[in-house]
């Protein structure tokens, strides 16, 4: 696409998903006289963008701060995310032909609900802005010269030197947007850890982050398809609990839905670290185990032949209603007012800290973001330019960020690239100053 390759570059972009294009795009809107590239091994660009949001790519959320994040440095987040917050964000979107719309819990949707219209926009504006876009063309290794004074002293400029097949590729700066390991079938093989390893980064230890969850037994399977509002709350050795509400999905396998995938990450990587690590359900949050037995013992006093299974009935499904008493055993057609005081007692304990037996996560193949990555600690905050090699920026998933579902994610894909686009026209008018 978009002309002949160059083998001399001032900005090469390697990885063409949505930080890698947005980056291009912020920088040749930044400094028009910029040769940018971008590099990607697929033969077309924007596989994860298309698969995003069913379909329909979550491009952003009304509300986005940094404590919907995890990983790296909140304050680090936090000025990342301020360099192009969401009504920016929102008007870059506009600017280049895509409007969104808002739906439930904040998320926003091209109007199209098509992840295509997305796509579309981002490759065409990089196209009229001159911006090379090279498919099919993996780079497999990058190799950074210094540049050296009469003194021999090594100046703050550089060179790479990508290797692209049989081909070598110069540029004064690359870009590392080559995502995670999250869903490869997209692309997503973690090369880009590789290649900052080779330029002298360390590699936060990576796990499946946004992914749904493997239970054991059989209870989950007959209730497969069955969703309901619960709270989850995971308690790790040496570590605070955390809680996180939403909506469950039972599956064949066992469990998914937001609350869950949200949850995911912080299971993978206590395993992760050989941390004792377990999650219970609470099936009718915001009580707790005291208070719904209060509830019911109000209720009682009015309604002593209320059956169990209606009465929980009326907050979750019926289906899993009759499953989980039968599981306490509890008959369902049980009178409440017949519930003995401690088996009261008991169901109640174990409706809001139901036990449940996972297994494993789904992986990387059903993860929606890789949690880990570069550390933020190794580079500048204000640039997202690297603290060891001159001239190396990164954007994305690749770093040690991620976010809870609900568009999340993108928003630091965009905000990240922005903050590198601002680096890198700094980068160059330092370079300038130098008397290049």
């Amino acid at each position: 696409m978009n002309g002949q390759s160059p083998r001399e570059l001032d900005v090469a972009i390697i990885g063409g998903g949505a930080a890698g294009l947005a980056t291009a795009i912020f920088s040749a809107q930044a400094a028009s006289n910029l040769r940018i590239a971008i590099f990607d091994g697929a033969a077309k660009l924007g596989a994860k963008i298309l698969v995003s949001g069913g379909g329909r790519c979550n491009v952003t959320n009304k509300i986005v701060v940094a404590a919907d994040y995890w990983g790296g440095s909140s304050n680090v987040i936090r000025r990342v995310l301020s360099f192009l917050p969401v009504a920016e964000t929102v008007r870059f979107f506009q600017e280049i032909g895509v409007e969104l719309h808002e739906e439930e819990h904040g998320k926003l949707f091209p109007n199209s609900n098509k992840a295509r219209t997305v796509v579309d926009a981002l490759i065409r504006a990089a196209t009229q802005l001159n911006v090379q876009i090279r498919c099919g063309r993996r780079v497999t290794a990058i190799m950074w010269e210094s540049e050296r004074s009469e003194s021999g002293q090594a100046e703050r400029a550089g060179a790479f030197h990508l290797q692209i097949a049989n081909e070598t590729i110069s540029a004064h700066v690359a870009v590392l947007a080559t995502g995670g390991l999250s869903l490869p079938k997209t692309g997503s093989d973690g090369g880009g850890y590789l290649l900052a390893k080779s330029l002298g980064h360390s590699i936060s230890p990576t796990c499946a982050g946004l992914a749904p969850l493997l239970l054991d037994g059989a209870f989950h399977t007959a209730l497969s398809g069955i969703a309901c509002d619960t709270e989850l709350t995971i308690t790790i050795t040496g570590e605070k609990p955390l809680s996180i509400r939403g909506m469950m999905l039972w599956t064949h396998f066992g469990i998914s839905g937001p609350v869950v995938l949200n949850i995911s990450r912080h299971w993978s990587r206590a395993r992760l670290q050989g941390k004792h690590v377990v999650i219970h359900a609470n099936f009718f949050p915001p009580l707790d185990g005291a208070s719904l037995e209060r509830r019911w013992i109000e209720f009682a006093a009015k309604n002593p032949r209320r059956r169990m299974d209606a009465l929980l009935g009326e907050t979750l499904p019926a289906r899993l209603s009759e499953a989980l008493l039968t599981s306490c055993g509890v008959a369902p057609n049980t009178q409440i007012g017949n519930l003995a005081r401690d088996r009261r007692r008991r169901l109640a304990r174990q409706l809001t800290q139901w036990g449940l037996p996972i297994r494993d996560s789904r992986g990387y193949a059903y993860a929606e973001v890789t949690a880990g990555g570069v550390p933020l600690s190794e580079i500048d905050p204000g640039t997202l330019q690297s603290r060891i090699r001159p001239g190396l920026f990164f954007v994305g998933e690749i770093l040690d960020v991620d976010g809870r579902l609900g568009g999340f994610n993108f928003q630091w894909a965009w905000s990240s690239a922005f903050t590198a686009a601002r680096g890198i026209t700094r980068f160059f008018s330092q370079k300038s100053g130098l008397g290049e």
